[in-house]
């Protein structure tokens, strides 16, 4: 990975059962932007996942994570306010797909299907 952040390291995004680290640097300035719009730190609580992490090899070959493309990443957020802008800025910048979870956002810049829509959901 090459580039510059200003408030991530590239680190931040290995494999937690791995080590590898094949982010995308677009999608870490991407993220970068979103941090400097919500005006908080946030954690990146999972990046990359090589197809070798547990989560991966139980997905199909035609049905790859965005993790293990390198364009997203979970984000720990504490409290309701931290939640609500994460997912507003995320929205207003492109992020493509949001996941909420009690303690993380999932967010990633996946290609639109069919219908041209981002996609939002909850775990």
């Amino acid at each position: 990975m090459t580039g510059r952040y200003k408030y991530f390291k590239t680190e931040d995004f290995d494999c937690q059962e791995t080590g590898e680290n094949q982010m995308k640097p677009i999608f870490i300035h991407k993220l970068d932007t979103l941090r400097e719009a919500c005006g908080f730190p946030f954690i990146v609580t999972s990046g990359y996942r090589s197809p070798n992490h547990s989560i991966e090899k139980k997905k199909t070959k035609e049905k790859v994570g965005t993790h293990a493309q390198g364009i997203a990443s979970d984000i720990r957020y504490k409290g309701g306010t931290q939640l609500h802008t994460i997912v507003q800025e995320a929205i207003a910048l492109g992020f493509t797909g949001i996941g909420i979870h009690g303690s993380f956002v999932h967010v990633d810049i996946r290609e639109l299907g069919d219908s041209g829509n981002p996609i939002m959901w909850a775990y």
